[in-house]
């Protein structure tokens, strides 16, 4: 069974990963600047491939093949690549390519990728464009950043509900604007107010003189248009929605949101949460110059750096107590690193709950008492097995109940600390994950050492 799953992992990782070899040949043609086998090569791979290709590439590399295969470079390719390097392939690709590129993208993709351009680079994109399409992307960006306004797509298949099956295939076959993908059919009153929609599975499925009202879901929910994108995706993620209708302050319809979109804002908001604990800025990449990536993480390296001259001044308190103890030296940062551990087990869970929501007011004193209760329980098992150290390496009994209390002490408060600070900092109206491990850290580490030591000076002198 074992050697199974491990072959369906390497089979998994050799059908979806882009193939190290490949790149190396695609890096070997760039270097002789050979354009026909970089189109054989670049050719057969997914736009998502292509993207991946691109952030892997050197900066110089990157240029050569823009300039050698930049023809071929298609609107969903400029879609997929990541934002820290869009603009830099942006600028490198002529500007007929780039017109043609944008106006294959529908409105919500467009605007994804010139939101964060510079003016210049944003008109000449937008000038590309129809003005039917024009207008579309500028009432889009003209919704707050971060908000349904701007994650929605304006081409919407919408229908009057007193239509039947018949009418709507009809009219669906005959209009040629119609977006490449879309998955329900929204029901529309006179006033242009959603009041529901079926899918195309159920449309397709029904006889022609069938009313559309009669075949509406039961999901249907509209979104505001100035709704925060993160509360759609947990919408999207908790009612199972493929897609939903985006309504004005009149709620009147204005665009459609679909699930690849709400997945997008999910992921990102995962990978921001996840680079916030570690102390990175959100917007590092691996394609980050070394200029950029220090800038980001010196910030909160300097931090770190300031919690632990603190943690090392609580030390210097019991200096004495070391100097007469030696093995107190060796012993403590065994307490503060399981307190360390302990809290960021803690944290992850409850930055994780806050981001899904499935930590809240009406649930978080049962937490807080749930990670209480763990810590004190892990405290005292571990509070055994130090113990036993402390006998057996240094012939105490009374060195062993010290760092024994200390570590039941250091791990109640490091899961207290995991779920309380980030709670905090959401009530503060702050990210959960922002700074979170520092805060955790030096609470830790700090209480761990006065623990330690302090118990020590009161016991053992």
């Amino acid at each position: 069974m074992a050697e199974d799953r491990a072959d369906i992992e390497e089979r998994e990782e050799d059908d979806f990963s882009l193939d190290s070899d490949l790149v190396a040949d695609i890096r070997a043609a760039l270097e002789v600047e050979d354009a026909t086998q970089l189109i054989a090569l670049i050719e057969p791979l997914h736009a998502a491939d292509v993207a991946d290709l691109l952030e892997q590439l050197r900066p110089n590399e990157r240029r050569s093949l823009l300039r050698l295969w930049g023809d071929e470079i298609d609107g969903e390719i400029l879609s997929e690549i990541d934002e820290l390097i869009r603009e830099e392939v942006l600028d490198a690709l002529p500007k007929h390519i780039l017109a043609e590129a944008v106006r294959e993208l529908e409105s919500d993709d467009v605007v994804d990728l010139i939101e964060d351009l510079e003016p210049a680079q944003k008109e000449e994109i937008l000038e590309a464009l129809e003005e039917s399409d024009r207008a579309a992307v500028e009432q889009s960006l003209a919704y707050p950043e971060y908000s349904a306004g701007r994650l929605m797509q304006r081409e919407v298949v919408s229908a009057p509900e007193f239509w039947t099956v018949g009418q709507t295939i009809d009219f669906l076959r005959a209009e040629p604007w119609l977006p490449d993908q879309f998955y329900h059919v929204i029901l529309v009153d006179p006033g242009h107010h959603p009041v529901g929609y079926v899918t195309l599975g159920k449309l397709l499925a029904s006889k022609r003189d069938t009313l559309l009202k009669d075949l509406a879901e039961e999901s249907f929910r509209t979104i505001s248009a100035f709704q925060e994108e993160g509360d759609v995706a947990y919408a999207f993620n908790q009612y199972h929605l493929i897609s939903a209708p985006v309504v004005d302050d009149d709620d009147r319809l204005v665009g459609v949101i679909t699930i690849d979109d709400a997945m997008s804002v999910l992921d990102e908001e995962h990978e921001e949460d996840m680079l916030l604990l570690a102390g990175v800025s959100e917007e590092s990449s691996v394609s980050d110059g070394v200029v950029e990536t220090v800038k980001s993480r010196t910030p909160w390296l300097f931090v770190n750096l300031l919690s632990a001259n603190l943690s090392a001044w609580v030390i210097s308190w019991f200096s004495d107590s070391i100097t007469t103890i030696v093995a107190l030296a060796a012993l403590m940062p065994i307490v503060a690193s399981m307190g360390g551990n302990a809290g960021t087990q803690s944290l992850a869970v409850a930055v994780r709950a806050l981001a899904t929501r499935n930590l809240t007011e009406s649930n978080a004193g049962r937490v807080v008492m749930r990670e209480a209760t763990v810590g004190l329980i892990n405290g005292v098992f571990f509070a055994l097995i130090m113990g036993a150290v402390g006998y057996l390496a240094y012939d105490s009994w009374a060195l062993g109940a010290v760092i024994g209390a200390a570590m039941i002490i250091n791990l109640i408060v490091a899961a207290l600390a995991g779920v309380l600070v980030p709670l905090t900092l959401d009530r503060a109206g702050l990210d959960p994950a922002l700074a979170s491990g520092t805060f955790v850290t030096t609470m830790t580490d700090i209480v761990g050492f006065m623990a330690f030591l302090g118990l020590a000076t009161a016991v053992l002198l």
